[in-house]
């Protein structure tokens, strides 16, 4: 009974395997089918690419690509029609997709040179000494290949250079602006200052001036005094009686009494004083505020 069991088991197990063989034999060769059809695809899309035209081609590439994930040619060949339009966008998206598929390391090493070349075009050096290096270990015997490494390396220290001075443009750009704002508000600080003391000058200026013409207008002058004083005497020698009296009695001018004729030069003089501040006030009015003149540079 056990002798039944166990082969009756060996057996199932067999049938398993053989199944299993048959289902991997029938994927291979639907698989080989695809790829041909793929490749065939792939053939007409490169002829027609070469009769220029692009669309047909790459219609025919896409659908080279859905038949088969092991096509890289047709993967590879569509990047290189997208690059020579200039898209390399898609380009890159082609090649990379073609470095994935391939098996031999001769299709890895044109993926991989050509990925390069988009990232040259696109300036990002970096990228493309990694590329380039990829490309290198799948064949390290391309010249090509070592010429466009060396440029990519010699570019991408020029663009770090750039940069770099770029940078340093910026810091100082930065620094001259910083120093720029700071003289300004220091020569705005300056010129309230000066304005202050200027107004305080003018102000001073203009009290001593209104004191000058003050005692101007108010001090007596030699011809008038002369002419009190005559009027004076001539008055006292028509008053004999005033005479009898003693020299040390007789009336004198006090020191600070005025005679009528300095009383309305004083008066004509405050009015005129008065008149002249109206007018400095009503000056000080329109003029407003003094305003500072920049050039522009």
């Amino acid at each position: 009974m056990n002798k039944i069991k166990l082969m009756f088991g060996l057996l199932l197990c067999f049938g398993t395997i053989q199944a299993q063989d048959d289902i991997v034999e029938k994927a291979n060769k639907e698989a080989e089918k695809a790829l041909k059809v793929s490749k065939n695809l792939t053939y007409e899309a490169n002829e027609q690419l070469s009769s220029n035209d692009f669309v047909t081609a790459e219609a025919d590439y896409r659908r080279a690509i859905s038949k088969s994930d092991k096509n890289a040619a047709a993967r590879f060949n569509l990047g290189n029609a997208y690059y020579n339009r200039e898209s390399f966008g898609e380009a890159f998206g082609r090649y990379k997709q073609a470095s994935e598929a391939a098996e031999e390391k001769v299709d890895k090493h044109k993926a991989f040179h050509n990925m390069g070349n988009v990232f040259m075009k696109n300036k990002e050096y970096e990228k493309a000494v990694e590329a380039y290096k990829q490309a290198l270990r799948s064949n390290p015997n391309d010249d090509e290949t070592r010429y466009n490494l060396a440029l990519a390396k010699k570019m991408l220290e020029k663009q770090q250079d750039e940069q770099k001075n770029d940078q340093n443009q910026d810091d100082q750009d930065k620094q001259d602006q910083e120093n720029e704002d700071k003289d300004k508000n220091q020569d705005q600080n300056n010129e309230g200052g000066d304005n202050e003391k200027k107004d305080e000058g003018e102000q001073k200026e203009d009290e001593n001036k209104d004191k000058g013409d003050q005692g101007d207008n108010g001090e007596d002058k030699p011809e008038e005094n002369q002419e009190g004083d005559g009027d004076k005497k001539k008055e006292q020698e028509k008053k004999p009686n005033e005479g009898d009296q003693p020299d040390d009695k007789k009336q004198q001018p006090r020191p600070n009494q005025l005679s009528e004729q300095q009383i309305q030069n004083l008066l004509e003089a405050m009015q005129n004083e008065e008149k002249k501040v109206q007018e400095k006030m009503e000056a000080r009015k329109v003029r407003g505020k003094k305003v500072k003149n920049e050039k522009d540079w």
